[in-house]
């Protein structure tokens, strides 16, 4: 068997150059791989579908094999063969060929190739090699631009370019999935049910804690992208920080059915609130908490019972896994990052936006709708790589307001089609109580015809008083409909509904 023959210690065209031959040696590589991975695919095009989830062409050091690995798989992802007499005519002129034998060498590479059950560890290690390379690239390029004092490069600024490229090269060579047997799926459906069986018949998903909406949704499943809508003063932005703060108190951590170590009730909860500062929505949250008016904190204007409770609230509240960023305008590449980094250093459990329309595409593009489909993506991207619920806040277009019934529907969503068609979960909040309170008939009306308005509209006041509706106008793996909530306005508070037989109207049981 002819021998391969031996590839050039100079610095390969194309190859990125550090500056002396010596420092490109320390560079890791290694030929002999890269030869009989290549020599593997060409004697066995069956071996690339194998390899394809993990190694690109660009994880090859030598830009011969490059460039021998990109052809071979153009041909075979046309389904056409790809073996050194198909390869010879697309590559006999090439000069990096040439000074290692010309087409011969591919009859080499056949020559030397590694058995197909090893290619993946031979691709695995071409991959790994290829991700030093970039982190030494990446190493030396930060060196670089943070000993130039240019204004460009801001401590900050270079802080977050070298940390999204860390995660870009983090997430090259991720295996893809690919097909799992019926067997495998129906063992994980029956693992989910059997957790909410454990739980007395409850819930597959994380509780919300509140019990109607609970009982809708089944809990908050993971890889779930669940949009939650209104109209301003609905009371969405307190409806997620309710849930939010009900998920993070109950956090319990334990040892979990596969032996690792996560959250058993409860979770981390990481909220990007791109609208209110973290002090504004802290405030919310203790004035849920501490039953105290969210404009009496604001005002420092407390009594001291009040501002005992307050303080208490507070104590409690220490420990809570609630972890808030009040970044504007996030890109929706670094709000990505910043998820993938708290799951790693704290754990994330459930994702909340507030909310989707101040979220920034990675790239400008054509259109709003365009814009918007591409963070709804990104979004349940987000879900199913973390494996967590994400709940994503949205605006409604004015066009409620203009009808006569004015609960929402799906076609009231801004930039609706690309909403609707990635969110798993569509639900909108609605208070007819806030609609019904601006129809407040005159009181300088004092005919009979005035005075029953006036006594109807009471009525209606008192029926509606502190009740609100979540309308779950999509759902993919449940029953659409109504829940009905309490709500407390003065503490920005979301609570379960009493049924008349349990008592207490409007009361939280």
């Amino acid at each position: 068997m002819n021998e391969i023959a031996p590839i050039r210690t100079e610095l390969p065209q194309g190859a990125p150059n550090q500056g002396s031959e010596p420092a490109e040696q320390k560079r890791p590589h290694n030929i002999e791989a890269e030869q009989q991975l290549l020599g593997a695919v060409l004697t066995n095009n069956d071996v690339y579908d194998r390899i394809a989830a993990i190694l690109r062409a660009k994880h090859f050091y030598d830009p011969v094999h490059r460039r021998i690995y990109e052809v071979a798989e153009q041909r075979i992802q046309r389904n056409a063969l790809a073996s050194p007499v198909t390869l010879k005519p697309l590559l006999e002129d090439d000069p990096g060929l040439a000074e290692l034998g010309g087409p011969a060498y591919l009859v080499r590479l056949a020559a030397n190739a590694i058995s197909s059950y090893a290619a993946r560890d031979f691709a695995q290690m071409v991959h790994d090699l290829a991700v030093r390379r970039d982190l030494i690239d990446l190493g030396g390029e930060l060196v670089q631009r943070a000993a130039s004092a240019e204004e460009a490069d801001k401590p900050d600024e270079l802080i977050i370019a070298t940390e999204q490229q860390l995660y870009q090269i983090a997430e090259t060579g991720q295996a893809e999935k690919g097909f799992q047997s019926f067997l495998t799926a129906v063992t994980d459906a029956v693992q989910m049910a059997n957790a909410a069986y454990q739980r007395d018949g409850g819930l597959a998903g994380i509780s919300t804690g509140l019990i109607d909406m609970d009982k809708k949704l089944g809990g908050l499943h993971k890889s779930d992208l669940l949009i939650l809508a209104g109209r301003p003063s609905m009371g969405k932005t307190s409806l997620a920080t309710n849930i939010a703060f009900n998920i993070a108190k109950a956090y319990k951590r334990g040892k979990l059915r596969d032996g690792s170590l996560g959250a058993v009730d409860g979770g981390v909860v990481g909220f990007f609130s791109l609208e209110m500062s973290a002090e504004q929505l802290a405030a919310r949250v203790l004035s849920e908490a501490a039953q105290v008016p969210s404009e009496q904190i604001r005002r420092g204007d407390m009594t001291e019972v009040e501002f005992r409770r307050f303080v208490e609230a507070a104590k409690d509240l220490e420990a809570c896994p609630l972890f808030i960023d009040d970044t504007a305008a996030l890109p929706i590449s670094q709000l990505a990052a910043r998820a993938r980094r708290l799951k790693r250093e704290k754990g994330l459990d459930v994702l909340i936006i507030d909310y989707l329309q101040l979220v920034r595409p990675a790239s400008a593009k054509d259109s709003r709708v365009n814009e918007v489909s591409e963070i709804t993506q990104g979004l349940k991207a987000i879900a199913k790589e973390l494996d967590i619920p994400v709940i994503a806040l949205s605006q409604l277009s004015r066009q409620v307001e203009n009808r006569e019934d004015k609960r929402p529907q799906l076609s009231d969503l801004r930039e609706s089609g690309s909403i609707e068609q990635d969110a798993d979960i569509v639900m909108f909040v609605y208070r007819e109580e806030y609609y019904v309170e601006r129809e407040k008939p005159s009181e300088d009306d004092h005919s009979p015809a005035g005075l029953q308005k006036s006594e109807e509209w009471k009525e209606k006041m008192q029926r509606l008083a502190g009740k609100a509706e979540v309308v779950i106008g999509k759902q993919r793996h449940g029953p659409i409909g109504t829940v009905e909530l309490s709500f407390e306005g003065q503490f920005t508070r979301f609570g379960n509904l009493a049924k008349e037989w349990q008592g207490g109207g409007g009361e939280e049981y």
